[in-house]
């Protein structure tokens, strides 16, 4: 990888939590797929567009939209080293030659100037040290007019599954961090400064920071989508026990009361998570912010 000032954030994504998310990418996305035909209609690729994907992860909007650019190019580009290993496994076992993987820092990373149509993320881009600086960069490697088109957290009010983290953490014994505070996820109290989930939750911030970096017509548009998080409440616990929040309040636990740490947050987990069962799995509504610009 080469020149990269977001430190902290390429520790969590090439450590443990980039780890999870690489063994437990088609889980993800079932959370998140919910997002992905908002984002790619408001993209709006043509069928010769170049594409870059910025914070791709495992790579599943990289294949998107490689897939609509049929006669155009994709490029995913992400902090994490394993899930960019996943990405081009999966790219690989689906055929698809028209879309590559680059592990860098979007802040930094040299992109060629001008030289792509469209941008987009899908909550890949809310954990720049600095926004402006890494919007500026992605700006330059469109062409003038080429198009902007992000998913970002809203306020955590509007998520179910923000909700589910502050009962738990209710729940357990004193010295649990209501704040969830991982190194890749920022508080659910919303609170934005600095790099996190949370960081680009008020759209007058989103605004400010695009105009600045070189966008103009910034649009936000409300977009909630319902994430499947596990078969049934045990599946679902296990695997956000797996999480960086959960992994959180389980060091968390270790250090301020007796007992098994793991078992008292994996049964805090399934209470909070008990509501929202269904026959077809535990969905959680996300709410986010459709972000789209144009470069001027």
């Amino acid at each position: 990888m080469r020149e990269l000032v977001n430190t902290a954030q390429s520790k969590a994504w090439n450590g443990d939590e980039g780890r999870h998310w690489s063994d437990h990418h088609d889980r993800w996305n079932a959370v998140n797929e919910g997002f992905n035909e908002p984002l790619l209609t408001a993209a709006g690729i043509g069928p010769e567009d170049r594409v870059l994907d910025v914070g791709c992860g495992a790579g599943q909007t990289t294949r998107l939209a490689a897939r609509t650019a049929a006669r155009g190019s994709a490029l995913g580009l992400d902090l994490s080293g394993p899930m960019l290993d996943r990405a081009r496994r999966v790219a690989a076992q689906e055929n698809l030659d028209n879309l590559a993987f680059e592990q860098g820092d979007a802040q930094v990373h040299p992109l060629p100037a001008a030289s792509f149509d469209v941008a987009l993320s899908r909550f890949g881009i809310m954990f720049f040290a600095d926004p402006v600086a890494a919007f500026g960069n992605v700006a330059r490697a469109l062409r003038p007019g080429g198009r902007l088109a992000f998913v970002c957290m809203a306020d955590p009010a509007r998520s179910e599954w923000a909700a589910v983290y502050g009962k738990v953490s209710a729940a357990l014994p004193a010295g649990a961090s209501p704040s969830i505070a991982s190194p890749s996820v920022a508080s659910p109290s919303g609170d934005s400064d600095g790099p996190g989930m949370f960081s680009l939750a008020d759209p007058l911030v989103v605004r400010e920071i695009l105009t600045k970096a070189g966008f103009d017509d910034v649009r936000t548009d409300a977009v909630d989508a319902l994430g499947n998080f596990g078969r049934d409440v045990d599946d679902a616990a296990e695997h956000l026990l797996g999480s960086g929040p959960g992994r959180h309040l389980v060091e968390v636990q270790g250090t301020t009361a007796d007992g098994d740490a793991e078992q008292r947050v994996r049964a805090a987990l399934r209470s909070a998570l008990a509501p929202y069962e269904q026959e077809t799995g535990v969905r959680l509504r996300t709410g986010a912010w459709l972000v789209t610009a144009v470069r001027r």
